[in-house]
């Protein structure tokens, strides 16, 4: 696993929480995909209200459960290592949308390097 510092590249990618692979959610292919990679960590955020390409609202609000709520995978390491990762990406994202944003790291810290 690396651990970036400095100039990086986070990846952000935009979801339904129902969007599957191989019978299991895309987001925790995407997460299991980028840890095998070796890449510095990956988060999923669970959105609470969201549309997309479709124009559909999704919401957790009571009156209109969606059981499709709105998902962010996030993903931030060394350029080279993101975009190497991001064919993975192209098989597994049928409908949603991937963002590149340039990033500074001031501080990555945890696991077994902060003891």
């Amino acid at each position: 696993m690396t651990t970036p510092k400095g100039r990086a590249l986070r990846v952000t990618v935009l979801i339904g929480e129902s969007d599957g692979w191989h019978h299991r959610p895309v987001f925790t292919e995407i997460v299991h995909r980028a840890h095998k990679a070796g890449l510095a960590g990956a988060s999923v955020f669970r959105g609470i209200e969201g549309f997309g390409a479709g124009s559909l609202i999704h919401t957790q609000r009571l009156l209109s459960l969606s059981e499709d709520l709105p998902v962010a995978v996030v993903i931030v390491d060394a350029e080279d290592k993101i975009r190497a990762f991001l064919p993975q990406l192209d098989e597994l994202i049928t409908d949603g949308l991937v963002i590149l944003d340039d990033c500074e790291v001031i501080r990555h810290t945890g696991g077994q390097d902060s003891r």
